[in-house]
């Protein structure tokens, strides 16, 4: 696919991802992702905590509780309980990922990661690259 073409998919899909980050329940950041293989959404994901618990994700003191999950780790996952594969798929999300989550993108087989804003901490960012996943932010979605 040619240059142009694909960046016009890549924000498509980091719009949605934007939208799919409008359902976490977290306060301090609202993060969506999308698991895109062969121009087909395999997986979704936001923050928030698992299944079965209160989806408060700060505690009182208005720090993220432990337990939350990343919004690439819960689409990740949703893959890992389908009969879907992450091999060779691109993960869009809304904020570079954490260096745990970066862990789990690579092992998972994705190669090709595409965000929108920076994570205050980039060492996820350089062990994706390290590890040859191709990395691309784009900041400006239109509308």
């Amino acid at each position: 696919m040619d240059k142009k073409k694909q960046l016009k998919y890549d924000k498509a899909y980091l719009r949605i991802a934007r939208e799919w980050s409008k359902l976490s329940q977290c306060n301090r950041k609202q993060v969506g992702a999308l698991i895109v293989k062969d121009r087909m959404i395999i997986s979704d994901g936001y923050n928030g905590t698992p299944s079965g618990f209160e989806n408060y994700c700060e505690d009182d003191e208005g720090y993220t509780k432990w337990y939350v999950l990343h919004a690439e780790a819960n689409a990740i996952l949703k893959v890992a309980a389908s009969t879907q594969t992450c091999k060779d798929a691109t993960l869009y999300i809304t904020m570079s990922p954490c260096k745990e989550c970066s862990k789990l993108i690579h092992q998972s087989g994705i190669t090709r990661l595409v965000y929108n804003i920076d994570y205050k901490d980039n060492s996820g960012l350089e062990f994706l690259e390290k590890a040859g996943v191709e990395l691309e932010q784009i900041k400006e979605l239109d509308h």
